[in-house]
């Protein structure tokens, strides 16, 4: 089965080379049962190391039913370990958080075999005398029943050799006597037993004592009681088919990946709340961004798409063009000439705006005093709902009334009825004639903090002015909108500019999406950041579990296994995170709204593209330290502490 030529394996410490084998060569035949005995320092777990494919010889050749192992990869060595070698090691060496049955399942999950699983598991529990301590874990059984648990581990696989270190170095005589029966019994079995030991009274049990000294075999002899073994009690060994990958392995990694993140909940739990932070404020800043977006358009958008508004000032920047504008150049003249005038357009109104101080009786507030045409509610879209509009007559003869805003009635008011009460604007008493709907908020603007008085009257009356601050037009409908700006601009210098609805909609929605691609970008920063705590947290795991990865890959685990396991579990850690941040962003969001008065807008590509961005983090910072561990070197992993 196994020959030795020459081996010898040197181990550098700084500048110091430390000779641990020196030329050890020797063959172990099908169903030899053999003790491998020396002092402290001698290699005897050096040997069994290179015997058990965990380490690599400096020098030497050692071939395995006829193979030179020296010449395999890293993978072609686990699935020796996995499919041809069982391992019994001193400390047992079980994986804490996995009970006795899905420690002995271990070594079926890393050879592909998903047939029959637990089973096969229980049937080599059942072979040690342990299938009533199945579901208990390590720290629940003594030490002779994890040892057991751990022969039954290295049996699963029906492997040609079992490798014992020590295997009753750790145990009562009664118990390491239980052991070596079992060890026994399974060599007439047909099994190859080499085990490791300092006790003459269990090398006892062996046919074969091979004795190291200093890294060299200095005696190999052969119980005078030794039988010599008939091929025909070796039983053949069958070839194991080559490991494919299947749901079953994927659903493997996702159980293990679990227990590990339960196992650690309050640390999962606190590496997780970058990433719910990041999605949550991620969904919440585009929600508020989109949200903010959505309220002005549809503010705009409730004027009309066939809308003018014609600004005094010229329409280029820049100091040729400015030095010609003037903010005084519309009147109300060139309103009345439009609608004359101009074919295309339907309505016209011209307004002219300034702030002031309203009182009635003993309240008092200050708002935007708008001296408009009886054509302001049609031309953009504000309706009376109390009482009626400013008409043309009282334009004409500059009359005293005055149409209230919701909020200045409610400020003024209160539950009054305002219609027919008297209020002062800077001193001159106007009659209340009507209440507008409520038109709501536009961003940092109340809407319905306004009052409206004849054109007229608000520019002799209130504020000694002949020019007017806007000319609003209606074209007679969105097909003609290009004709009626030439209209308005034909044979006029050009002291004003006009912009159109649709216009500025496309300006608001630009600036809403830069606005919130703003917000989504310092939010993503907050991802990042629960990425690196990511990437922190799974190199701390990989440092505490070396030892365990030591074990996973002395039982077969190939560096796939290990690399799917450790990335798994960044991932599963940052899927959590994205779900809990998903729902935790859009109630932030809908908090917001309730009691900041933000309109949000959640879209489902927001929180797909939070959710796709929390994958990416999971799969980019857990990659390298799932990297690092699956690179690691059994042996050492083993050793580590």
């Amino acid at each position: 089965m196994i020959e030795l030529k020459n081996i010898s394996k040197t181990y550098r410490m700084g500048d110091i080379k430390v000779p641990a084998l020196k030329n050890a060569s020797f063959r172990i035949d099908d169903g030899e049962f053999i003790a491998i005995m020396g002092p402290s320092g001698s290699g005897k777990s050096t040997l069994l190391n290179v015997l058990g494919c965990l380490d690599v010889p400096t020098r030497g050749q050692y071939l395995f039913d006829g193979i030179n192992v020296g010449e395999f990869s890293e993978s072609q060595l686990a699935r020796i370990r996995n499919e041809k070698i069982g391992f019994v090691f001193q400390t047992f060496n079980l994986l804490p958080r996995l009970n006795a049955l899905s420690n002995v399942e271990l070594p079926l999950i890393y050879s592909g075999n998903h047939n029959k699983r637990k089973e096969t598991a229980a049937s080599a529990l059942q072979a040690v005398n342990l299938e009533d301590r199945a579901h208990h874990r390590p720290r629940e059984l003594s030490g002779g029943q994890q040892q057991r648990a751990a022969i039954a581990r290295a049996l699963v696989n029906e492997p040609s050799i079992i490798l014992a270190d020590e295997p009753t170095g750790n145990l009562d005589s009664k118990s390491g006597q239980e052991i070596m029966s079992i060890l026994t019994q399974l060599n007439k079995d047909g099994i190859t037993i080499v085990l490791i030991t300092h006790d003459d009274s269990v090398a006892s049990y062996a046919q074969r004592i091979i004795r190291l000294k200093d890294g060299e075999i200095v005696e190999d002899q052969k119980a005078s009681a030794m039988e010599e073994i008939s091929q025909a009690s070796v039983p053949a060994r069958n070839e194991k088919k080559r490991r494919r990958f299947s749901l079953a392995e994927l659903t493997e990694s996702l159980t293990m990946a679990l227990s590990s993140i339960f196992s650690n909940k309050l640390r999962s739990f606190l590496t997780m709340l970058g990433i719910i932070v990041g999605v949550g404020a991620v969904i919440a800043m585009i929600g508020i961004g989109q949200g903010a977006g959505a309220q002005i358009t549809e503010r705009i958008s409730e004027l009309g798409a066939n809308l003018l508004m014609v600004r005094p000032g010229a329409s280029q920047r820049g100091p040729a063009r400015s030095a010609r504008g003037s903010i005084t150049s519309l009147t109300y003249e060139d309103a009345q000439a439009i609608a004359q005038w101009c074919t295309s357009v339907a309505r016209v109104d011209a307004e002219y705006s300034r702030n002031a101080q309203v009182v009635y009786g003993n309240s008092n507030t200050n708002t935007s005093i708008n001296g408009v045409t009886p054509n302001y509610p049609q031309v953009r879209n504000f309706p009376v709902e109390l009482g009626s509009f400013l008409t043309e007559e009282d334009n004409r003869f500059m009359r005293r009334v005055a149409v209230l805003g919701k909020t200045v009635v409610g400020e003024l008011f209160g539950e009054e009825n305002p219609i027919g009460e008297y209020i002062k604007i800077k001193r001159s008493i106007f009659q209340v004639i009507g209440v507008m709907s409520e038109k709501g908020s536009s961003g940092w603007r109340d809407e319905d903090d306004i009052v409206f008085v004849p054109l007229k009257t608000a520019q002799k009356r209130l504020f000694g002015v002949d020019h007017v601050s806007a000319i609003n037009v209606e074209a007679k409908n969105e097909d003609v909108m290009e004709n009626a700006s030439a209209e308005i601009r034909e044979g006029e210098e050009e002291d004003f500019n006009i912009r159109s609805q649709a216009e500025i909609l496309s300006m608001v929605e630009e600036t809403s999406q830069t606005f919130t691609m703003l917000l989504a970008g310092i939010a993503v920063v907050s991802l990042i950041v629960g990425g690196i705590g990511i990437m922190n947290i799974m190199f701390v795991s990989v440092t505490e579990r070396t030892r365990e990865i030591g074990i996973r890959k002395a039982i077969g685990a190939q560096r796939r296994d290990i690399l799917s396991q450790f990335l798994i579990e960044a991932i599963i850690v940052s899927l959590a995170g994205g779900i809990i941040g998903v729902f935790s962003g859009i109630l932030a969001s809908k908090l917001m709204s309730q009691f900041g008065g933000w309109e949000t807008v959640i879209t489902p590509i927001s929180v797909a593209l939070s959710f796709s961005f929390a994958l990416a983090v999971g799969l980019f910072f857990g990659f390298y330290p799932a990297r690092k561990a699956s690179l690691l070197n059994p042996i050492d992993a083993l050793r580590y502490e």
